[in-house]
């Protein structure tokens, strides 16, 4: 299942080595993670569900579900998602018990990082963080429990839109690699592979305790915390929603963009907003024919563009449709759509199927709003910003003094609101700190009138609706 051939990607592979999943050996290669290289050898089927026995297969690919969870070197529960390979690395079925021994003493003290501003997230609002954080004085400390920096970026073949100083023109993997680059260039201490699992306060300070490599404890203090952990997928309700061979959008990206693995070979996606349309074409690209997109609304989501460019590929858009169900045993091997009325209700003898291996599920996302909500910071759900948020302001700071958010952790938008949300609470922070001096408020000024600019447009009206709502919030 590996892609050998790309119109725009090279896949660039490290040492070859062998991991062993239920005894029997599979060629991996470094750089990849665990649910990659068994994709690469074709096993889909990663567990089964605790009750009822049923396949449990990889969804998400970012960490943020338990679809991937196996046994690993005797250690259950690990997301084999986010965790790469090691020679001669046991891979399992996840048991469901505790071993006698994970790993880590816990008798030996947790490693201590002092930071002024700790930033959880690597992707494109956390890098811009972490930049403007440092470029306006302060101390940066950003960690993020992927592999590699760049969140979604490092999966977006397509150019962005909007301003030239905005990455116009520029490939989603291209800007990842700029942003990565710019924080190599400052020194920005970095924790890959390391879990945020709570933020406290510790007298003036901010502790954030994180787990790096499912075993190391560590705690970094700093007087702010810039939160901006992304989104995760949301899903349908439809029969057999659970079988292996049904990914959510960013997880087909992921094993396409990133690790260079077909995900299958007939492809149906639910959803013709932008990630849809542009999932078609990028499905295309590595080799998997598509045989539909199937849309619940009487109109396409996405912008013209992308849809001219996917239904030229010859892909039929049905829109007023809806997915009824999955069929397969172990994994996908059909899918039946319907058409729906308008009392969103499918319509008897309307049924439509389709011989697939792959459904990619790409309906939206919604905020990870968890830490924040264990942190104290007053959650409030606006479905213009894609469900629950923080209650932040202009600055990005939450109701918890100290603690900002950026990002699809902020609102759902695109990559480039975060990324100039991430230079506000960069600036912002180091400016509460009294680290920045006052003329870093141009910045942050010039930042909210591009955002303003960006979303003067149809599809940014609501999120200037959902932002009018949090902030009457803080009034």
């Amino acid at each position: 299942m590996r892609i050998e051939e790309h119109p725009i990607l090279s896949f660039k592979r490290g040492r070859e080595i062998t991991i062993y999943y239920k005894g029997q050996p599979i060629k991996a290669y470094e750089g990849e993670t665990i649910a990659a290289a068994l994709h690469a050898a074709g096993i889909k089927v990663l567990n089964y569900s605790r009750v009822k026995k049923r396949p449990r297969g990889l969804f998400c690919a970012i960490g943020k579900c338990s679809s991937c969870l196996m046994t690993v070197n005797g250690i259950p529960n690990v997301r084999t998602c986010i965790t790469l390979v090691e020679d001669g690395m046991r891979i399992e079925e996840n048991k469901p018990v505790l071993p006698r021994d994970f790993g880590y003493d816990g008798d030996k003290k947790a490693k201590k990082v002092q930071a002024d501003v700790v930033v959880i997230g690597g992707g494109p609002a956390g890098l811009m963080a972490a930049i403007n954080a440092h470029d306006a004085g302060a101390k940066v400390v950003l960690i993020d429990e992927n592999p590699m920096l760049g969140g979604q970026l490092v999966k977006q073949t397509h150019k962005f839109f909007g301003k030239r100083e905005q990455f116009a023109g520029i490939r989603g993997i291209k800007i990842a690699e700029i942003l990565e680059d710019e924080v190599k260039k400052r020194n920005i201490e970095v924790y890959l592979e390391t879990s945020a699992v709570g933020i406290f306060q510790n007298g003036s300070e901010k502790l954030v305790v994180g787990v790096r490599k499912e075993k190391e404890l560590i705690e970094f203090y700093g007087k702010a915390v810039i939160v901006a952990t992304g989104a995760m997928e949301k899903t349908v309700p439809f029969e057999n929603n659970d079988l292996p061979g049904i990914y959510g959008a960013g997880a087909i990206q992921t094993l396409m963009n990133t690790y260079g693995i077909k995900p299958g070979d007939k492809a149906l996606i639910v959803g013709a907003g932008n990630v849809g349309l542009i999932l078609a074409y990028q499905l295309i690209q590595a080799g998997v024919e598509v045989k539909a997109i199937v849309e619940a609304m009487p109109r396409i989501g996405g912008y013209f563009v992308h849809a001219a460019k996917v239904r030229r590929l010859g892909v039929p858009i049905l829109t007023r449709h809806t997915i009824l169900k999955a069929e397969g045993k172990e994994r996908v091997e059909r899918a039946v759509v319907a058409e729906i009325d308008e009392r969103w209700q499918p319509i008897p003898g309307t049924e439509k199927e389709f011989d697939v291996d792959l459904i990619a599920i790409a309906v939206g996302l919604r905020p990870s709003v968890e830490l924040l909500q264990q942190a104290g910071c007053q959650i409030k759900y606006i479905r213009e910003l894609g469900g629950h948020v923080a209650v932040r302001d202009e600055w990005m700071e939450t109701t918890v003094r100290g603690i900002f958010v950026a990002g699809d952790t902020a609102g759902i938008e695109e990559a480039t609101t975060a990324m100039l949300e991430g230079k506000i609470a960069g600036i912002a922070a180091a400016l509460r700190l009294g680290i920045a001096d006052e003329s870093w408020i141009k910045e942050i000024e010039k930042a909210q009138r591009d955002l303003e600019e960006f979303r003067s447009g149809p599809f940014g009206r609501h999120v200037v609706e959902g932002i009018k709502k949090l902030l009457e919030a803080l009034q």
